[in-house]
């Protein structure tokens, strides 16, 4: 009979590594157990793609589609400029709780823990009732070699672990596609092992994943589920134009990203945590956070909720 495990116990596992494998082939066969596999996700909408509007307008959009919240951009070019964080963040707030929506993710360029406007920023949105962001991105140093900076970024996300444990918060370090820390994913594993792993930790974006993980996708994301702590959903096509393979955002669900595989295995390992939704694909602007769009709002918002009626039936419908 197959030895059963939860998440827990998993976890635990999977931070042994690669040095555990011959072990675990003279041990039962390794189960989980979806007892605490959510019924509905948390879904936020990433409001980078609602920009052209004010605080208001987009909370009651966001409302009105049926999300959950907004992964409110607090940023360079962002709905909120960290400069103004302190004004402004609040503002933002009431609007969201006007309109029903919970404030409970950010996106940010939050890294260095001792930068004083990062700081301001997260005590801002600890006070606000935030819970998750994402972090800045970084990327390696010519000068130095990959090894000595996975070193060097360990010790900087542990303090900025020990600074979200003061707030309250969790941070999660996006795996970005090209030549960013974190692309391949498994490079992220000597960083966040460095932590605690509690309040740091992955925002696991699959469409990127897929991008550097073709058919190893599976691998990686097992390896960093330790790690996760939100996630972030979007879907891509490559295609040839003018004889080059380009990378071609679509609509969920049109793409490459098997969203059923996907949700199988989260479902599998009791994956619990707020989700953010992305729309690159050509919105008439709004995919990039313009201030103003060339189509329709009406035509943005038909999109968007679209997507997410296929975020919902699919996870319905996936054991």
């Amino acid at each position: 009979m197959a030895t059963k495990y939860t998440r827990r116990d998993f976890t635990k596992l999977s931070a042994l590594g690669l040095a555990s494998i011959p072990l675990l082939s003279f041990t039962p066969t390794l189960t989980v157990e979806n007892f605490n596999a959510p019924k509905e996700l948390d879904i936020h909408l990433f409001s980078k793609h609602l920009q052209f509007l004010d605080y208001d307008n987009m909370s009651a959009a966001a409302a009105n589609m049926g999300f959950n919240g907004l992964d409110l951009t607090v940023r360079r070019k962002g709905h909120v400029l960290p400069e103004n964080v302190i004004s402004d963040l609040p503002k933002a707030v009431k609007a969201m709780k006007k309109h029903g929506l919970k404030p409970k993710m950010l996106s940010t360029n939050v890294w260095d823990a001792n930068n004083v406007e990062n700081k301001k920023v997260l005590k801002t949105a600890s006070e606000q009732g935030f819970t998750h962001y994402r972090t800045d991105w970084l990327k390696y140093p010519e000068n130095k070699s990959i090894t000595d900076s996975q070193a060097l970024f360990g010790k900087q996300a542990t303090e900025l672990e020990i600074l979200n444990k003061k707030l309250g918060l969790i941070g999660g370090y996006q795996n970005h596609a090209g030549n960013h820390v974190g692309a391949p994913v498994w490079d992220l594993i000597p960083i966040l092992e460095a932590t605690n792993g509690k309040n740091i930790g992955c925002q696991y974006d699959i469409r990127h994943a897929v991008v550097e993980g073709s058919q190893s996708w599976e691998l990686g994301f097992k390896r960093i589920l330790p790690f996760i702590n939100s996630i972030v959903l979007k879907d891509f096509i490559w295609k040839k134009v003018n004889n080059n393979w380009k990378l071609i955002n679509v609509p969920l669900g049109e793409g490459m990203v098997d969203f059923k595989r996907y949700f199988s295995l989260l479902k599998k390992y009791n994956v619990n945590v707020p989700v953010s939704l992305h729309a690159e694909y050509d919105l008439g602007g709004a995919e990039k956070g313009s201030y103003t769009i060339k189509i329709d709002k009406k035509e943005v918002f038909n999109y968007l909720e679209k997507d997410l009626i296929f975020i919902k039936e699919t996870w319905k419908n996936v054991k």
